[in-house]
């Protein structure tokens, strides 16, 4: 059986994986009921990451991921926002394009935009 959609090869992960921001540490100035490093440990970042793929391939709702494989939608959707506070998926975005200008080149000098306004 091929791979799903949303899963991520490693060969495009390792280009993903340098540009996902790095997980903050705790205010040493702020006080916390846990102790640190008490409750579960984050998922991998390729583990979210693809969650993310899964919802922008799949069209559902956060809550209606899959928690046997992803684990837990809130936890996913809440380093989906701290990605995209980063500048995480604009970084993602413009290596892409990079790349692809340097595959195929693209016509920066030239745009054209086609739309369509209908009552």
């Amino acid at each position: 059986m091929g791979a799903k959609s949303w899963e991520v090869t490693d060969a495009f992960w390792s280009r993903v994986e340098p540009l996902v921001p790095a997980r903050r540490e705790r205010d040493p100035e702020k006080t916390f009921v846990r102790k640190p490093g008490g409750g579960r440990k984050p998922k991998p970042a390729r583990v979210v990451f693809e969650a993310i793929g899964f919802v922008l391939r799949t069209g559902c709702q956060w809550k209606a991921l899959p928690a046997e494989r992803f684990g837990s939608a809130s936890a996913v959707h809440q380093r989906f926002l701290e990605w995209e506070k980063a500048g995480f998926f604009e970084a993602l975005w413009r290596a892409g394009l990079a790349e692809y200008d340097e595959l195929e080149g693209i016509a920066w000098r030239w745009q054209s935009i086609d739309g369509a306004m209908i009552k």
